[in-house]
């Protein structure tokens, strides 16, 4: 205890620091094409906006049908004070105007307004961090005009702050309820607490973690939410069934030590094995190339260790502590009808029911999850934009003025890089090419290098064309777009960025990746689960299982979010279309883990009630009876805490705590109290069977009675 009390508090004493370390997180595709055009193209002159300011007179200066010329002239001055005030900033790396190269691409349609795009310099972390001087310094060149900021760097950053935000309200809202819960499900205050003790311990020691591997490659912010929500689930999930387990066997021995000791063998294992899965489930997430992503998965593979390894150390230490102080402070007693670690009767009639008719029941609930899963296969990948923010939010209103004001907002301009002998000679002709093709508004070329030898190396020629398109990046049709560019036949090689490209790109990136990584998880978790159960045939029906339960979540997901449909369920939101990529495969692999983990306890249990008996229908219906109230507790806890997030106005914490909240219900009522019990009953003694004669090496708990022969 000790040891665990400095370690802690060595890890909060870092937390700063370490929190400090974290960037705002790449959602693009590493080495994808559209981060190799926006490279080239700044090699070849043509820089890309970071920011973009919108300048424009007091809305009662302009009259309905033209601005008067005193105003024109007044906004064209404030461009021009705007260009000269940001030159001269060392974060600034390039800006311009429609004052000062005279496109007018940077002028609205009705020439109310002017924009003045920035370049900064540094990395995306240092960007973010200059954003607001940047700001501030454009504001104070133009007291008297209107100016809207808008650009990625604004945009992650009102996202950064409003997830802080937000998940603060959150957590007032569900700690109440969780309170209340843990209390209901522990049977007093005291062990109440116990969870979490293992999450805050958990969590602290992850984050210093989290910051020394930032040191090498990037590490998303959201990762610290990330391991928060996911800690506080396996804390509980871990603290719980130890504590039911020594509860139980302290019954059964009437001796502390020997339930302990009794409880670690057997739920100890369990919790072993419930990290090893949720690490191999979140490692695979490395071979789909999000950056994001990443930072995501790496958060919870470090906090499903540290969460496993205080549960199996610390808290041991802590129950010795306590000792029958345990059950001191039980609020609830007088109507308490049973303690954590008590048979539910409830579960008990409901897994006698469904083995009675395996078939039926199962078949029903496959059906349910099935109808369930049918609209994820419409699922259309995205990324998340100003759209996601409140549209009270600076930035979604800056944003939503440049789409509304302007005939080619940064969003939907595509950058075409063409390398080549003849490209600075045929770009025109290029362009007359380009500008025929569908929902192309307008072409200019940008820039042309002829061939030639500059600081003693020859280059070939260059051209970089931009592309104003009438489709949003996130759509079908701009994804089109930026096939037939590619595909058109140009004078060179051709390279195609833009927001659109993007997310183009790493939804192509991500289909190409799935087929390992699943790959991958599957191999992972058959390993492990055949290691854990000493049979081949139970680990093949839990991944069947996870995919089913995976298919009904994420399929309503897609309703909900996508599709907009039932929106009164969490809240309004602003519906683009798709689904952001990167939180789609968080929650993804985050529901297969914690179905992975309620897997490991409940079969585990039933293996250990078959090994004492030798009926696998008694087994079924002991096994869930002794584990359904605490795999719903825990579940619940998660859904509490989860679907306060739902409560945000931002829609990407909104999609993230909706999609963890009911993959976990779905999975803990639907899968583990009818659909596994259904499928094991159907099998009978075959869920046992092993080509290879081994004994397991899952502890039998040895009791007196008729149980012990």
């Amino acid at each position: 205890m000790a040891c665990a009390t400095l370690t802690v508090l060595l890890a909060g004493a870092l937390a700063p620091w370490a929190v400090s370390q974290l960037s705002p997180g790449g959602t693009v595709a590493h080495n994808a094409e559209a981060l190799k055009a926006h490279r080239q193209a700044q090699q070849l002159g043509v820089p890309a906006p970071d920011l973009v300011f919108s300048v424009s007179s007091p809305a009662d200066d302009a009259d309905s049908a033209s601005m008067p010329k005193a105003s024109a002239a007044r906004v064209a001055d404030g461009s021009y004070a705007v260009v000269a005030a940001l030159a001269r900033r060392p974060e600034v790396k390039a800006v311009w105007s429609a004052t000062t190269t005279g496109d007018p691409w940077l002028r609205s349609k009705d020439g109310h307004s002017l924009l003045v795009a920035t370049q900064l310099n540094g990395t995306q972390k240092q960007q973010e961090q200059a954003a607001p001087e940047v700001v501030a310094a454009a504001r104070a060149a133009v007291p008297g005009l209107r100016l809207q900021a808008s650009g990625a760097m604004l945009t992650q950053r009102a996202m950064n702050d409003a997830i802080a935000q937000d998940l603060r309200t959150a957590e007032l809202l569900a700690a109440p309820i969780l309170i209340l819960l843990l209390v209901f499900a522990y049977g007093s205050l005291v062990r109440a607490l116990l969870p979490v003790v293992v999450a805050l311990a958990a969590v602290s020691c992850s984050l210093p973690v989290l910051a020394l591997v930032a040191q090498f490659t990037e590490v998303s912010q959201l990762a610290v939410n990330a391991a928060a929500a996911l800690g506080l689930g396996l804390a509980v999930d871990y603290s719980l069934f130890l504590l039911s387990r020594v509860q139980e066997e302290t019954v059964r021995q009437m001796d502390r030590e020997r339930a302990l000791a009794a409880a670690l063998r057997s739920s100890g294992r369990c919790v072993a094995f419930s990290a090893a899965a949720i690490t191999v489930c979140l490692a695979t997430a490395w071979t789909v190339p999000v950056p994001m992503l990443h930072g995501l998965a790496l958060a919870g593979m470090t906090v499903a260790v540290m969460a496993a390894l205080i549960a199996l150390l610390v808290l041991p230490a802590i129950l010795r502590l306590l000792g029958p102080r345990l059950l001191a402070w039980d609020p609830m007693a007088p109507w308490r009808r049973a303690r954590a670690g008590d048979d539910s009767p409830f579960w008990r009639r409901t897994a006698t029911k469904v083995t009675a008719r395996p078939a039926l029941a199962g078949g029903l609930t496959v059906l349910l999850l099935a109808l369930l899963a049918v609209p994820f296969f419409h699922v259309r990948l995205g990324l998340a934009d100003d759209r996601a923010l409140p549209p009270t939010a600076a930035a979604a209103q800056a944003a939503q003025h440049l789409r509304a004001e302007f005939a080619a907002p940064p969003e939907q301009i595509l950058t075409v890089s063409v390398t080549g002998p003849h490209a600075a000679n045929e770009a025109m002709s290029y362009r007359a090419q380009l500008i025929d093709l569908a929902h192309v508004t307008a072409v200019q070329v940008k820039r042309t290098i002829p061939a030639g030898k500059a600081a003693g190396r020859q280059h070939q020629a260059a051209a970089v064309l931009l592309v104003a398109t009438s489709a949003a990046p996130d759509t079908q049709r701009a994804t089109d777009l930026v096939n037939s560019i590619r595909d058109t036949s140009a004078p060179g090689n051709v390279l195609v960025g833009g927001r659109a490209a993007e997310v183009a790109d790493t939804a192509q990136a991500v289909r190409d990746a799935l087929p390992r990584c699943l790959t991958l998880l599957a191999a992972g978790l058959t390993f492990l689960l055949v290691l854990f159960t000493r049979t081949v045939v139970a680990p093949l029906k839990a991944l069947a299982v996870a995919v089913i339960s995976l298919g009904a979540s994420l399929g309503a997901l897609v309703v909900l979010f996508q599709d907009g449909h039932g929106r009164a369920l969490v809240g309004d939101f602003t519906v683009t279309g798709s689904l952001d990529t990167p939180a789609l495969l968080f929650i993804l692999l985050v529901t297969l883990a914690l179905s992975v983990d309620y897997e490991v306890f409940l079969l585990g249990r039933i293996r250990e009630e078959y090994q004492r008996n030798g009926d696998n229908r008694t087994a079924i219906i002991d096994g869930v009876a002794r584990t359904g109230r605490l795999v719903t507790c825990a579940a619940t806890a998660l859904v509490v805490s989860t679907a306060a997030m739902a409560t945000s106005d931002l829609t990407l914490l909104k999609f993230i705590g909706a999609g963890i909240a009911l993959g976990a219900l779905v999975d803990a009522v639907l899968v583990r109290g009818v659909l596994v019990p259904a499928v094991m009953a159907a099998l009978g003694p075959a869920n046992w069977w092993t080509p290879i004669n081994v004994r397991s090496s899952l502890p039998v708990t040895a009791t007196a009675g008729k149980d012990n022969g």
